[in-house]
């Protein structure tokens, strides 16, 4: 099946997923995060980020939800829609490196270490850009979600909640949400799980108020303080403008930070030939630049804008977008997102924290 569809042409496979999409009516819905390739969105139903996708999926009645994303966000939709829906990835490679610099055991590991460290009380935060289980982990044991747009809501309810905070999977979305609520980068301590011996001694733990865990998104730290500068020099009328996953100097040096929703309001609200660099995910760059074609839109890669195209957003192609929609067709699925039950219930906890807190 995958060789015969990689026989078709570009524009045969285009016109038979229109075709199948066409037939298959009211009982499909394909969601299209915001980093996909332009040729796989063109036939999203839906589009944005990673939780607004999921919770379009949870107000559907559709029967087979197609998620052109990666693994964690199908996680999800999974996890707010019902058993009688079938979450689709269309790409089993399609993963989150961010995702997987935090395993269930690593994390563990380092809960009994700075437990073990200080008796002061520590409230976990993930990231929802990390698997399940460690949703789960966080549900478990008070704590809960956050996501690029509510992350400073989260964030300061965890801190009154307990004096110490343990964020992860991203240090660079946690440093910089915790310097914007006024916590100074010496409070703040990082812990990598792949130090030989201890990571971080007990004295350091005592010390922090946010303890960071090393990962990080592998497109938005490739943008640099050099980036930066070279902007600054050549284009000295453009605001830069990047998503809180860049590391701290790039945020710092910028004019404005914020998530996609607010990276989209920005730009798309500021005046004809108003002037933008911005340092996000390169596809979704190129797409705002065809949004606003009065306005004018770079890349803060612009030397090498591939550079911050996402590897494994652009796994997922129109050839595997049909493969799985024949697979539907034929009501042989294959690529169903599932999560365990009783991860999904631990998960769900901090999932409804999150909701409740931060919407």
């Amino acid at each position: 099946m995958v060789r015969e569809i990689l026989k078709l042409s570009e524009n045969d496979i285009v016109e038979e997923i229109w075709k199948i999409k066409r037939r298959l009516g009211e009982r499909l819905v394909i969601l299209g995060h915001h980093y996909q390739r332009d040729d796989v969105i063109q036939f999203a139903d839906f589009r944005g980020d990673s939780l607004g996708l999921a919770k379009s999926a949870a107000k559907l009645n559709a029967k087979y939800i197609i998620f052109c994303g990666v693994h964690f966000m199908a996680e999800v939709a999974d996890m707010l829609t019902t058993n009688n829906q079938s979450i689709i990835l269309p790409e089993m490679r399609a993963g989150c490196s961010m995702a997987n610099m935090a395993t269930k055991g690593q994390i563990e590991k380092a809960w009994t270490e700075l437990t073990a460290a200080t008796n002061e009380k520590i409230i976990p935060v993930t990231y929802i850009n990390c698997t399940a289980e460690l949703k789960a982990f966080v549900g478990e044991r008070g704590g809960a979600i956050c996501t690029s747009s509510n992350a400073k809501e989260i964030v300061s309810w965890a801190l009154k909640e307990g004096p110490k905070l343990l964020f992860f999977p991203d240090q660079h979305l946690g440093r910089n949400t915790c310097y914007d609520l006024g916590i100074s980068l010496d409070e703040m301590v990082v812990y990598d799980p792949r130090k030989k011996g201890v990571s971080l001694t007990d004295q350091q733990i005592r010390a922090s108020k946010v303890i960071l865990w090393y990962g990080c998104c592998s497109v938005h730290q490739k943008f640099t303080v050099q980036d930066v500068e070279h902007t600054r020099q050549s284009y000295p009328d453009s605001k830069i403008i990047v998503h809180p996953e860049c590391c701290f100097d790039v945020v710092n040096k910028s004019d404005m930070s914020g998530p996609t929703s607010f990276i989209l309001e920005k730009v798309m609200g500021a005046p004809a030939t108003a002037s933008f660099t911005i340092g996000t995910e390169a596809n979704l760059v190129r797409r705002i630049s065809k949004l606003c074609p009065d306005k004018i839109i770079r890349s803060l890669a612009s030397s090498n804008e591939d550079k911050s195209l996402c590897p494994t957003m652009n796994m997922i192609k129109p050839a595997s977008l049909l493969l799985s929609l024949r697979d539907i067709e034929k009501e042989s699925l294959s690529n169903v997102i599932k999560v365990q039950q009783e991860i999904k219930e631990k998960s769900l906890m901090a999932l409804d924290k999150m909701l409740l807190i931060g919407g």
